[in-house]
C-alpha cells in the first residue's frame, strides 16, 4: 500500500481533443495550420540519450570518477548529505554508460508501447490525446502534456481510467521513468495517485531503472554533469557564469507530510513522493499548498 498524500490538486489544463482529435501532420489549409512539434512528458523523467554514443558515455564515466574525487577532497560545492547519497553511484566507473544503457531502452520501450496501443483489435490505429499543462510550454519550447490514445465517449464510460492509461504513466509501470512532478503541474489526485502506486510498485519490483541500485535518476544525472562542469571551473580557476553559481535550483516537498525542503535535501524522500518547485513559484506553493519548511531549511536561512 502506498501512504496517503497531503496535497490535492485540481490541475487546470486542457484537452486538446476538446478541439477535435487529428494526426500529427505537417500540412497547412489557409489560416489553420498542424504544426509538427516535440511534447515533453509530463510527470515524468527518463534516463538521457544525450551522450550519443558509448564512446562519449565512456567519457562521462570518467567524468562522473573525477567528480567523485573532487568531492572527496572537498572541492566541488555539494552539500555533505547529498554528496553521501550520489557518491557510490559516481564511484561505480560505469555511472554515463549505464544512463545511456538505460536511456536506450526506455526509448526503445516509448516507441514500442505507442505502436502497440495506437493500434485497434481491427487493425486501424487511434488518434493520439492530448493534454496540456497549467503552463503549456516549457524553456525549450515544447508542449508539457499528459499522452494517450484517443477513445470514444463510450468507451471512456466503460473501460476504468486504470486500464486506459497515458503513455507517461505506462513508462514509470514499466519502471523506465520515475515521477516527475513539478508545481503548479500537478496531476489531479486520481492521477496522482496512480503514478504514485505505479511508481512504488516499478521500484518494488526493480523493474528497469530500478534493477539497479546505482541508478542515477534522470535529474541527478544532469545535475551531476552540471556540478561537474561548474567544478571543473572552479578547480581550473575559470570564471563561472552567473547562472552557474547555483547548480540546485529545485525545492523537493515531500508529498505524505507538505514539508518543504533545501535543494539538495531531497534523498530523503521516496522517489514518487517528490514534488518538485522552481524558486519562483516558491511564495506561491508555500501558500497555495500550505506547505512547511524544513527544520534545516530555515536554520540555512
Amino acid at each position: 500500500m502506498i501512504e496517503p498524500v497531503q496535497v490535492f490538486w485540481a490541475p487546470a489544463g486542457a484537452s486538446m481533443p476538446t478541439l477535435g482529435a487529428r494526426d500529427l501532420v505537417d500540412i497547412t489549409d489557409g489560416d489553420t495550420p498542424n504544426v509538427r512539434m516535440p511534447i515533453r512528458m509530463l510527470s515524468v523523467d527518463t534516463p538521457e540519450v544525450t551522450a550519443r554514443s558509448e564512446q562519449r558515455a565512456a567519457a562521462i564515466d570518467k567524468e562522473f570518477l573525477q567528480l567523485a574525487e573532487w568531492i572527496r577532497q572537498g572541492r566541488a560545492p555539494i552539500d555533505a548529505g547529498l554528496a553521501e547519497f550520489v557518491l557510490p553511484r559516481l564511484e561505480t566507473g560505469h555511472a554515463g554508460s549505464l544512463h545511456y544503457e538505460q536511456g536506450k531502452k526506455a526509448s526503445a520501450f516509448g516507441k514500442d508501447n505507442v505502436a502497440k496501443r495506437l493500434k485497434r483489435p481491427n487493425g486501424t490505429s487511434r488518434k493520439i490525446f492530448i493534454r496540456v499543462a497549467d503552463s503549456p510550454f516549457d524553456t525549450n519550447h515544447r508542449l508539457l502534456a499528459y499522452i494517450a490514445p484517443d477513445y470514444s465517449e463510450r468507451e471512456r464510460q466503460e473501460i476504468p481510467k486504470r486500464d486506459r492509461p497515458t503513455f507517461n504513466l505506462d513508462l514509470v509501470t514499466a519502471g523506465w521513468a520515475t515521477p516527475f512532478v513539478i508545481y503548479p503541474s500537478i496531476p489531479s489526485a486520481e492521477d496522482l495517485a496512480l503514478l504514485i502506486q505505479a511508481a512504488a510498485n516499478a521500484r518494488a519490483a526493480q523493474l528497469g531503472i530500478w534493477a539497479d541500485q546505482h541508478t542515477l535518476l534522470a535529474y541527478e544525472y544532469r545535475a551531476m554533469e552540471k556540478l561537474f562542469d561548474i567544478t571543473h571551473k572552479k578547480v581550473n580557476n575559470l570564471p563561472l557564469k552567473v547562472h552557474e553559481r547555483s547548480w540546485r535550483e529545485r525545492y523537493c516537498v515531500d508529498l505524505r507530510t507538505r514539508v518543504l525542503h533545501g535543494p539538495e535535501d531531497y534523498s530523503g524522500i521516496n522517489p514518487e513522493y517528490r514534488l518538485w518547485l522552481w524558486p519562483q513559484d516558491l511564495r506561491d506553493a508555500v501558500a497555495r499548498l500550505n506547505l512547511t519548511p524544513a527544520p534545516q531549511l530555515v536554520a540555512a536561512e
